[in-house]
């Protein structure tokens, strides 16, 4: 078993230890271990979550936390494990689909505008505004015009929702491309969760060098110091869940 502490060995011959053994015919003592360390801090983070939203309600604040980041990098998963225990009458997530007839005739904050919180209330975005400062322009979705306009556009909207008196966090995901590469191909060979990928998804890889360069302009124009973006390393989900959900526990003043 190697270098395992007595500690870690109690864990293993817990109930569930064995269960992870029982479950998964590749499984080690090592990984084991990790898992169930990052399970009992996921929960005693996810304790204090309720605390911090029960404290946004009480106090009628408005949050919303943007995640964004390449194809793949686990976006979606940390939002699972961040709103897993809260009250979900007090939260959404927003994840839109590309604009309607409509909506392309609108302002581009305008639908983004219509899903900022309420009063006691947070707001997860799985992408957001931010899909037109890099999946948009890199893919053809918008014109040169378009992305100028949103790059000029979009620090004095992140100041105007702040001053009205909401918090906002910005995440960006980041995953190196040999990553990126294993994920999809975990994604293609599952039923459960080859529907997500998408068309986008199969030009990623192709456009990597593209993705970069927009990547790297976004954070230069608006990694401002009212918005700044928190780039949290995404290689492994588990790191980069537990990260992101301390990052939020330490930025909402929230009674600990």
């Amino acid at each position: 078993m190697g270098n395992i502490s007595e500690k870690s060995l109690n864990k293993l011959n817990s109930k569930k230890g064995i269960k992870y053994f029982l479950n998964e015919s590749n499984m080690t003592t090592h990984k084991a271990v990790r898992i169930m360390n990052y399970e009992s801090k996921l929960k005693k983070l996810q304790v204090e979550l309720i605390k911090l939203q029960k404290w946004v309600e009480d106090n009628n604040e408005k949050v919303v936390v943007i995640f964004e980041g390449r194809d793949a990098a686990g976006k979606g998963g940390a939002i699972r494990r961040i709103t897993q225990h809260i009250n979900p009458r007090e939260f959404r997530v927003v994840a839109l689909p590309k604009p309607t007839a409509e909506e392309k005739g609108e302002w581009y904050f305008q639908r983004y505008i219509d899903k900022l919180p309420r009063e006691g209330k947070i707001v997860f975005f799985d992408r957001s505004w931010y899909n037109r400062a890099v999946v948009e322009p890199v893919n053809g979705f918008c014109t040169e015009e378009e992305y100028k306009v949103f790059m000029n556009q979009v620090n004095d909207f992140e100041r105007m929702i702040i001053e009205s008196g909401i918090r906002l966090i910005k995440f960006y995901f980041s995953i190196s491309k040999n990553e990126q590469a294993k994920r999809f191909a975990d994604i293609k060979k599952s039923p459960v969760k080859k529907w997500k990928f998408s068309k986008v998804d199969q030009a990623a890889l192709k456009l990597w060098d593209n993705y970069t360069e927009y990547k790297e302009k976004m954070f230069e124009k608006t990694n401002t110091e009212v918005a700044p973006w928190i780039i949290i390393k995404a290689n492994r989900k588990s790191s980069a869940r537990l990260e992101a959900i301390k990052h939020i526990l330490d930025t909402i003043p929230y009674k600990k």
